[in-house]
């Protein structure tokens, strides 16, 4: 039993009156228009193009047509409350080969929607990278590369030079783990590469990136603006008490969450971590200076969380469960940790097999707050898929996905009374819509897209997280 567990509510459950209130997109999973106004391939195209690479080969060619619909979106998204969106920019939109000169075609879609949040009253908060890299960078080399993090500062200058004037929230990457060790480790994700030792150059890159980045918005925002980095922090739980089993958690802290946290607020790769993986490689390829440029001052840390992540150690030769939540493939995304076995945390499953435990969300939370107690943090995503059934009268009944937000924001609320420094939470997703390599089969949105259509229908629970965002009352989801 956890602190969670036993320390009991407060009466009313009330968030400060500036908290943030949101939801959250990424611009592939959304957007559509793939080929419109001078955009190009990004490494996403490329992967769902391939033939077995994404659920019945379903691609983000038109996804839900965001690009020609943002103005509806933003109206659904002040008629339920939101006081900020987060979103995502497509590199290979605004920087199509990702080098020179910007397409201001591409810029112009952003200004637009930053001017349509801003008339509604929305606060916009803006992602540069949600994994879309351009294609053309991934065939120079991709992240393992060091040239691609020095092209992600420059275009993150792009970006600020465009809308930095009206948008006040930045955050950098969007889950590098994913980016690196699914991308190129064990190549469930774009751009589908199955080599540990590139998974680890490209993971040092991704921070390095950042913290140029980071440099690049310093130099080219008003003072005034808030730089973040979303990271999917694992809560990680071993299996059993035993020593064994405590180890394997601590590899798996190391290669999930470690890797990031230490050079980006820390300025230093963790020891244990380079002898975990020092089979692998030397790490050459981090050169002087390197973790002191990913080590920028950060105003928030923002993460991701859905489930917790519960392993033991095997020993050699046994049976390895594998069910890390990460997508099936024969190679694996966790260099240096061989010997770790994952197993299904208890609670309720979603569609996504993942288990239902807020509990580890207190738990990463005031862990954080504890470690880097002057760095507020905001929940960049929190959400679930379930399998949404539309009524006879048009409506979509959702009480699973409902309870699920109302625990979790149970937890965010324990955590801050226990002296967690929460900013604001954006659910994941405001619509359902391309989910990666589980293609349309999984649906995450507050609002219902009819794919065949694209007609916007919210769900109970988006009308329920309205009466919440509305009033910063947490009430129970009856009758939802």
């Amino acid at each position: 039993m956890t602190a969670s567990e036993t320390r009991p509510l407060t009466a009313t459950r009330s968030f400060p009156p500036d908290f943030l209130w949101g939801a959250a997109t990424a611009a592939y999973q959304i957007e559509g228009a793939a080929r419109e106004d001078g955009r190009t391939p990004s490494i996403w195209d490329t992967f769902s193009h391939t033939p077995g690479k994404v659920f019945a080969g379903h691609t983000g060619d038109v996804a839900v047509d965001h690009y020609h619909r943002f103005r509806e979106d933003v109206a659904l998204m002040a008629e339920l409350g939101l006081n900020a969106y987060r979103f995502s920019v497509s590199w290979s939109r605004v920087q199509p080969t990702g080098r020179g000169p910007a397409v201001q075609k591409g810029l112009d879609f952003y200004r637009a929607l930053v001017d349509e949040l801003l008339a509604a009253g929305i606060e916009p908060a803006l992602t540069l990278y949600h994994w879309d890299l351009p294609q053309e960078l991934e065939d120079a080399g991709g992240w393992p590369e060091r040239a691609t993090a020095e092209r992600f500062a420059e275009y993150a200058a792009i970006v600020a030079g465009a809308v930095g004037d009206r948008v006040k929230r930045w955050t950098t990457l969007n889950e590098p783990w994913c980016s690196a060790f699914l991308g190129y480790g064990s190549g469930v994700h774009a751009p589908g590469r199955t080599d540990p030792v590139a998974a680890l150059r490209a993971a040092h890159h991704l921070n390095l990136g950042h913290g140029l980045a980071v440099q690049a918005l310093r130099a080219a925002l008003p003072a005034d603006r808030q730089i973040a980095v979303s990271l999917n922090l694992h809560e990680v739980r071993p299996l059993t008490a035993s020593a064994a089993d405590r180890e394997a958690a601590r590899r798996i802290d190391a290669v999930g969450n470690r890797i990031w946290l230490g050079p980006m607020l820390e300025g230093a790769y963790p020891e244990d971590l380079l002898a975990d993986t020092a089979h692998l490689t030397d790490w050459s390829f981090v050169r002087p200076g390197d973790t002191a440029a990913a080590h920028q001052p950060l105003d928030l840390l923002a993460v991701n969380y859905y489930t917790p992540t519960l392993v033991s150690q095997v020993a050699e030769g046994a049976e390895k469960p594998q069910d890390d939540g990460h997508g099936n493939s024969a190679f694996s995304p966790w260099p240096g940790a061989d010997s770790v076995a994952f197993h299904r945390a208890p609670g309720e499953p979603t569609a996504m097999g993942w288990a239902v435990d807020p509990s580890a969300l207190y738990d990463l939370l005031t862990r954080l707050a504890a470690a880097y107690p002057d760095l507020p943090l905001v929940i960049s995503e929190n959400g679930a898929a379930y399998e949404d059934v539309v009524g006879e009268d048009g409506t979509v009944h959702d009480p699973e996905r409902a309870a699920y937000v109302h625990a979790h924001l149970e937890a965010v609320h324990r955590a801050m009374a226990d002296g967690a420094d929460v900013r604001g939470y954006f659910l994941w997703s405001l619509l359902d819509n391309f989910e990666w390599a589980y293609g349309y089969a999984k649906r995450f949105g507050a609002v219902h897209v009819d794919y065949g259509t694209l007609e916007r229908t919210p769900k109970s629970s988006a009308r329920w997280y309205a009466r919440v965002a509305r009033s910063g009352e947490l009430h129970a989801p009856d009758g939802v």
